[in-house]
């Protein structure tokens, strides 16, 4: 029985002339992700497409436990392997966010470094899975500006974590919980995030399916003329989430 209804959308947006932002989706593996590259000289698009192939190539036999394992395995290769082609090549920091979801037996985790973002809709309501790992978010946490503020902040685009920055090693945030038949989540770089408000993103996702969903939410980004690369992966959970 099919568990998992899945699509994807990529586009550079209306400024840029090419693409760092990468995404997978596995729904046969019930495994999606979205990595957004950071770094000048193309360097961005190195780094989210290293994240993508290590993700894309997660066996599929793999039980949930041993796939979450290798999830933060790759990350942690990744990473390593990005900060030392960044030393060879002494042009800076190549990295990338990124947001990653695996559901599987009725259950999801999410797992994820900068400011991608994943969403769930549930029950016609929206709540946001992850926190972003950047200057604004801590600036709001500490209460020196509020959420209104962070939006137009001048340094909004400054995150704190990525893989392949210059820490030691990659940290994950995680967050678990069950999953529901009719749950849709969204996966996205913060060019659609930046364009969209929560309640625009609300409404986008209730569309019929995830392929209409993801499409328009791309769509309605470009048509507030996004400045960023823009990437949406929707999913519907349709089966009892067991893969």
């Amino acid at each position: 029985m099919e568990q998992f209804r899945a699509w994807a959308v990529t586009h550079p947006g209306t400024v840029r002339d090419h693409n760092e932002d990468v995404y997978v989706n596995r729904p046969d593996l019930g495994l999606w992700a979205v990595a957004d590259g950071a770094g000048g000289h193309d360097a961005g698009e190195v780094a989210s497409g290293l994240i993508a192939t290590a993700l894309d190539s997660i066996p599929p036999e793999l039980s949930a436990e041993e796939t979450l394992t290798q999830v933060r395995m790759r990350m942690a290769a990744t990473h390593a392997a990005l900060r030392d082609r960044a030393a060879r090549q002494g042009h800076g920091m190549i990295a990338s966010t990124v947001v990653i979801l695996i559901a599987r037996h009725g259950h999801f985790a999410c797992l994820w470094a900068g400011d991608s973002r994943a969403y769930l809709l549930r029950d016609g309501g929206l709540a946001r899975v992850t926190r972003d790992h950047s200057l604004v978010q801590e600036l709001v946490d500490c209460g020196e500006i509020t959420d209104a503020e962070a939006e137009n902040h001048p340094r909004a685009n400054v995150i704190t974590r990525a893989v392949g920055s210059e820490a030691d090693m990659v940290e994950l945030d995680k967050v678990t919980d069950r999953l529901a038949r009719g749950d849709r989540f969204l996966l996205c770089s913060d060019g659609l995030c930046k364009e969209l408000s929560d309640p625009e993103l609300a409404a986008i996702l209730q569309a019929d399916g995830p392929e209409a969903a993801a499409e328009r939410l791309v769509e309605a980004a470009l048509e507030r003329r996004a400045r960023d690369n823009v990437t949406a992966v929707v999913m519907e959970v349709v089966g009892d989430g067991a893969v």
